[in-house]
């Protein structure tokens, strides 16, 4: 399907989508997974990716048999992923010369399942938080993808109505999240070889036809 040229907003996941925050997270929920004697593959990050961390770490509990103990795993993973952030995220490929591109020609947002405290250091330390005047977080809201809540929370910001506006995800739980807020949803899946639904389908932001786009789309 066509890109809409015109637009009333754009509203970008950032995990895995953005930024390379999910290598990060990959890491401290691999040390975690092996302190608990389990192997970590895509299988087991599968029960993870775009999820809250409330609901991975529900996941998890129940994957090590201990249903309940999400809590605990949460404060144990927690400070684990923050210590993996602070020490630097890259964007992904393509992130700046889209974000660079599009600066100023429409009103762009950040919506994530990450909590505040993880999306401003992830922006901040990325150098892409100069691009976000307007961002929701998971815990600013009362349910998180794949509830659409998060967009409707992000388009409002912008003030632009969902149906006139772009999603960009990269995760099953954020497409069912755009899916529900009924945007135009731009899929870049962040797990090579798992199948995602969308309207414009890439395995890169750094492809050709979204730069072309993002020089020439404008505000509705």
């Amino acid at each position: 399907m066509a890109l809409p040229r015109h637009v009333g907003g754009i509203v970008f996941d950032c995990d895995g989508l953005l930024l390379d925050t999910e290598s990060c997270w990959s890491r401290a929920e691999a040390a975690l997974f092996a302190d608990y004697a389990f192997g970590f593959g895509p299988a087991e990050k599968d029960l993870l990716i775009g999820r809250t961390l409330e609901a991975a770490c529900a996941n998890m509990a129940e994957y090590f048999g201990i249903p309940g103990a999400g809590p605990r795993l949460q404060a144990d993973l927690l400070p684990r992923v923050e210590a993996e952030l602070s020490a630097g995220v890259a964007p992904l490929p393509g992130a700046r010369r889209l974000l660079e591109n599009l600066h100023g020609r429409v009103p762009i947002a950040v919506a994530t399942n990450s909590p505040r405290s993880m999306l401003t250091a992830a922006l901040n330390s990325s150098g892409l938080g100069d691009f976000f005047a307007t961002t929701v977080a998971a815990d600013e809201v009362e349910h998180a993808k794949p509830h659409p809540a998060l967009y409707f929370a992000a388009f409002e910001r912008l003030d632009a109505a969902p149906h006139t506006g772009v999603a960009f995800e990269d995760s099953s739980t954020g497409v069912a999240a755009a899916r529900a807020a009924s945007t135009f949803l731009v899929t870049v899946p962040s797990q090579l070889g798992k199948p995602l639904d969308g309207d414009y389908i890439t395995d890169t932001l750094d492809d050709a036809v979204l730069i072309e786009w993002a020089q020439t789309v404008r505000k509705m």
